[in-house]
């Protein structure tokens, strides 16, 4: 079992004095950011001041929310501890160019997914802590369960302990987040980065959405109505879900028709097969071997010319269109 963490199994003072430099300020970097000076952590910010030759909107949009703002070298130069929440395809490459440098023994290395340490994009030096704090949640939704006071789950990881002191620096910093408020879970590199990916890409969003899309192709090429079928296959989905969420699965069973529970024995076996648990098995072995993070990693140096045709491709799909007209019902006027 993994041992679940709160508020009194960590202490927040081993971060007085410290600067944390959260270096990007994004959806994780700016609720992240703003969290942890909420809680008396002193933050700074590292990002690029210019974007492709143009004024870098999270630069500006961190100096609006009232931190001090650097370049991402001279930031990480000043930090304590040094929080990388880029974009998981940038971090080696900003890591080698402005970080790296400043990696002097005594410094903490954090960051919020093991992507780039554990398929070695990154490599710390030895006498450096290297941690991880985690949220279980887009940036958003953390930033919403913190100032309503409470916290969204996390996880915690070490991967070095050059101190001797790196885990509680990641408890610390997991309670300054309010995630210990919630519940965090302790974790090695290797565990949340596979579970990750494999997660993104059998389930959450691969799977599901091919799921959905398929499910709709095929009531509309049985000559159904695409509006319904948007509803049937797409809408209802956030219902379930948030049953799910609330309670459990059989928490969504006991609220659904008894045909639609039926329904569900009967029919997502065959759906949802033992050729389908074959299949993620690959995906989990692949991304444990390191073959999709190279694919990945590949394909964003070359411009991620695949990904944005795919992008193009999914915004023209019926199931978009379609749904883009179905939400427009939904807005206020």
């Amino acid at each position: 079992m993994v041992k679940i963490l709160h508020d009194n199994d960590a202490d927040m003072s081993i971060l007085d004095g410290k600067t944390v430099a959260v270096i990007g300020y994004g959806n994780q970097g700016s609720a992240q950011a703003l969290c942890l000076r909420d809680s008396g952590v002193n933050v700074i910010i590292g990002e690029s001041e210019t974007l492709n030759d143009k004024p870098n909107p999270s630069w500006q949009r961190a100096q609006d929310d009232g931190f001090k703002v650097m370049q991402i070298s001279k930031a990480a130069k000043a930090a304590d501890i040094v929080h990388i929440l880029l974009p998981d395809e940038f971090q080696g490459k900003v890591y080698r160019k402005s970080i790296r440098k400043h990696m002097k023994a005594g410094k903490i290395l954090c960051c919020s997914h093991g992507f780039n340490i554990v398929f070695k994009a990154i490599a710390p030096p030895a006498d450096v802590d290297v941690i991880m704090v985690a949220p279980k949640s887009p940036g958003s939704e953390e930033r919403k369960a913190y100032l309503a006071g409470f916290g969204v789950p996390g996880l915690i990881a070490v991967r070095q302990n050059a101190s001797g002191k790196a885990r509680d620096i990641a408890l610390a910093m997991a309670k300054a987040m309010r995630f210990t408020k919630a519940g965090c879970l302790e974790c090695t590199f290797e565990q949340e980065t596979y579970e990750d990916l494999f997660g993104e890409q059998a389930v959450l969003c691969g799977g599901l959405v091919e799921l959905m899309k398929a499910g709709f192709e095929v009531l509309t090429e049985a000559g159904y109505p695409p509006e319904m079928a948007y509803f049937e296959c797409v809408h209802e989905m956030k219902l379930i879900v948030d049953l799910i969420y609330e309670g459990g699965i059989q928490k969504m069973n006991a609220t659904i028709s008894n045909t639609a529970e039926w329904g569900e024995y009967e029919v997502g076996p065959k759906i949802i097969t033992e050729k389908t648990k074959k299949a993620m098995k690959k995906v989990l072995a692949n991304v444990e071997s390191g073959k999709f993070a190279r694919r990945w990693l590949r394909e964003s140096r070359g411009g991620a010319l695949n990904l944005k045709a795919k992008r193009e491709a999914l915004g023209n799909h019926p199931v978009e269109v379609v749904g883009r007209q179905i939400r427009a019902m939904f807005e206020k006027n």
